[in-house]
């Protein structure tokens, strides 16, 4: 049982194909442990377990009948996905409880790819009201929490996710990620999260859906167990649909290709204006020495033009072309902060704080629509200097966020700290953040950085990383009195 909830996916995978383990066994195996570990962390809001079911049978069926190297990458992998990927027939209120009767009346683009791969969807995971906060709850499924000490944050949007991944429930999870979503959640329950290339995933069947630069910026991708994970996944998700206009069939380059050897790393522990504490500091300065053992070059970068981080996001992401947040909320009706603030305060509202002070953000930010085409322009600058600096075999390191993941409520103090991965969405660029070490027992993680299209270096960086310092283990989250 144990070795089914450890391995990776990649294994697993291996493992069917060598008829050594049924997709059956291994669909049960993983219900089994959502069950054991969902009541603790509130994670997995909705589940299949029979369509499941009869898609591991049809697994089954074909690994007994088909010759191993015809049978689909996935086969028989169970998976969830977060509850902004529509999946027919599965909840779609998007934590907001105007929404939380809808369902999905079809599949997303990344949810029929991963289908058609042979993967098997379990279940939805929870999400912030809104999506657009670090911690994951809301008033429709309540609060999720980190596997590895209860009382602190799984973090956002992919929250979800990266409680149920880092517990060992599903063999990789589907997050998506437009400040953070996918790092911030992997990084606070350590385990592996990529957010690709920007253009390079369709959104098509997102909720609510991105149009313009915001489906550039807006990624959909895996958290996984291992590193070595996350390209089969990536390379089924990538790639044009006809759809989804914005999407560039990148080259998806074998992490296995490449030589570290040739590589040169940028260690960078902040921006010069967020207070980075020391371990995730730390886990930068091992990180790159594990890959100058590995032949890598030290390089340096001047972090100023980093300080802007968040006018620079904030303005990318309102002229993007996307809905304003507050309709969204509304169900297409502006939500009215100061009311909803005090009904907050009268236990009356239907809202959360977050999602009410983001909207309060928005607002506000409607007031300097000349500085925000100021700031388009810098941010564009920004992509190109630090693309010519980074090269076609050149990695930033940077912490994922401030600090090891903080107890609940605790990221209303330090609201823009998500910028530490939230600046690397405009710009595009590919993050790859793997677990370092364990500071007071939560997870340290790191993501690796590289310019547009170079998502295979950044991997194989992580790979490297991971085999310094074991990357993944699973969690054992229990609720007080099972203890």
């Amino acid at each position: 049982m144990h070795e089914l909830l450890d391995a990776s996916a990649v294994t697993l995978a291996r493992w069917i194909r060598q008829r050594k383990l049924s997709p059956r066994e291994l669909l049960e195996a993983l219900i089994a442990r959502i069950a054991a570990v969902n009541p603790a962390i509130n994670a997995v809001i909705a589940e299949r377990h029979e369509a499941a079911r009869a898609e591991a049978r049809a697994a089954e069926d074909r690994v007994m009948h088909e010759p191993a190297d015809a049978l689909p990458p996935l086969l028989g992998l169970p998976y969830t996905a977060k509850e902004y990927i529509s999946a027919r027939g599965m909840p779609l209120s998007a934590g907001i409880w105007s929404r939380r009767h809808i369902r999905a009346d079809t599949d997303a683009e990344t949810v029929a790819r991963l289908g058609r791969a042979g993967a098997i969807l379990v279940g939805i995971t929870n999400v912030p009201e809104g999506g657009l906060w670090m911690e994951t709850y809301n008033d429709v499924y309540g609060r999720t929490h980190n596997p590895w000490n209860l009382a602190h944050t799984a973090g956002g949007s992919s929250g979800g996710e990266g409680a149920i991944v880092a517990s060992g429930g599903v063999a990789f999870g589907l997050g998506a990620d437009v400040g953070g979503s996918i790092r911030i959640p992997a990084a606070f329950c350590g385990c592996v999260g990529h957010k690709p290339t920007g253009r390079m995933v369709p959104n098509t069947g997102f909720w609510p859906e991105p149009s313009g630069e915001l489906s550039a910026y807006l990624v959909c991708g895996p958290l996984t167990r291992r590193v070595e994970d996350i390209h089969p996944i990536l390379s089924v998700l990538a790639g044009h649909d006809q759809v989804d206009t914005v999407v560039q069939d990148w080259p998806l380059e074998r992490p296995a290709d490449v030589d570290l050897r040739g590589v040169t790393v940028y260690p960078m522990p902040g921006n010069g204006r967020i207070w980075i504490r020391e371990p995730m500091r730390r886990a930068v300065d091992k990180a790159a020495t594990a890959l100058a053992d590995r032949g890598a070059a030290i390089g340096s970068l001047d972090h100023r033009k980093l300080r802007n981080a968040f006018p620079i996001w904030s303005a990318m992401m309102s002229l993007s072309g996307s809905p304003p947040y507050s309709e969204i909320l509304g169900g297409g009706q502006p939500v009215a902060v100061l009311r909803e603030l005090a009904r907050l305060a009268l236990g009356r509202s239907r809202h959360t704080l977050p999602a009410v002070l983001v909207v309060g953000l928005e607002n506000l930010s409607n007031y300097f629509t000349g500085s925000k085409h100021q700031l388009l322009a810098v941010g564009k600058a920004l992509q190109a200097e630090l693309e010519a600096a980074l090269g076609p075999r050149g990695v930033l390191l940077f912490p994922p966020y401030s600090r090891p993941a903080p107890r609940h409520t605790y990221p209303l103090l330090t609201p823009f700290d998500f910028v530490c991965t939230g600046l690397f969405n405009v710009l595009e660029f590919p993050s790859t953040t793997v677990p370092v070490l364990w500071h007071e027992g939560l997870p340290v993680g790191v993501q690796v950085i590289g310019r547009r299209g170079n998502d295979g270096l950044t991997i194989a960086a992580a790979q490297a990383i991971e085999d310094a310092f074991g990357g993944w283990r699973r969690a054992n989250p229990r609720l007080p009195d099972a203890a």
